[in-house]
């Protein structure tokens, strides 16, 4: 039943949202090149790794010695607003209906914080990971990654439709609030 809602709600989201993602492409192209997603690696279910798509929001910008400079440094001013609205991860919508990643689920781990979890955390490996999920919309409490790895595990053994029906509802809620 979940991944049935997946695949629903994404093609819908990337069929209705098909103008708003031509517009963000066309601004990100001018204001910073091709290519105008950015790619990155992460393990998903299993810890089978999968590429992650989002909307660029920053430029390759280097300090003398060649090295990047810092994520505000590099961010511009169609990235802050890409941020702002959350609108860099519309592409992720496409990682759901491939099957990548859930609507709900628990957060996304970079691939070099693998080895230095143990086996509780790695349980947040034993479902696809979400766009939103619980740690997620409680992370504006400034929560440690423990906390946030405590939410993440509390959603795996609570997982229902019901739950992601009431962390959808609370994640619009917060993105709509917060605007």
């Amino acid at each position: 039943m979940k991944r049935m809602m997946d695949i629903m709600i994404s093609f819908l989201m990337l069929t209705v949202l098909s103008p708003i993602y031509l517009l963000i492409g066309i601004l990100v192209f001018f204001d910073l090149g091709w290519p105008v997603i950015y790619k990155q690696r992460y393990p998903g279910l299993n810890q089978k790794l999968f590429t992650l798509y989002r909307f660029k929001t920053m430029n390759e910008s280097r300090d003398k010695q060649g090295n990047l400079l810092s994520p505000e440094q590099r961010l511009t001013k169609l990235g802050r607003f890409l941020k702002s609205y959350h609108l860099q991860h519309l592409p992720e919508f496409y990682n759901v209906l491939i099957g990548d990643m859930s609507l709900v689920g628990p957060r996304r781990v970079l691939i070099r914080s693998i080895p230095s979890r143990n086996r509780r955390y790695m349980k947040c490996h034993s479902i696809r990971p979400g766009m939103t999920g619980w740690s997620q919309i409680h992370s504006q409490q400034n929560l440690t990654w423990e906390e946030k790895f405590i939410l993440d595990v509390y959603y795996i053994e609570h997982q229902s439709i019901w739950f992601d029906i009431k962390i959808i509802c609370k994640s619009l809620i917060l993105l709509l609030i917060r605007q």
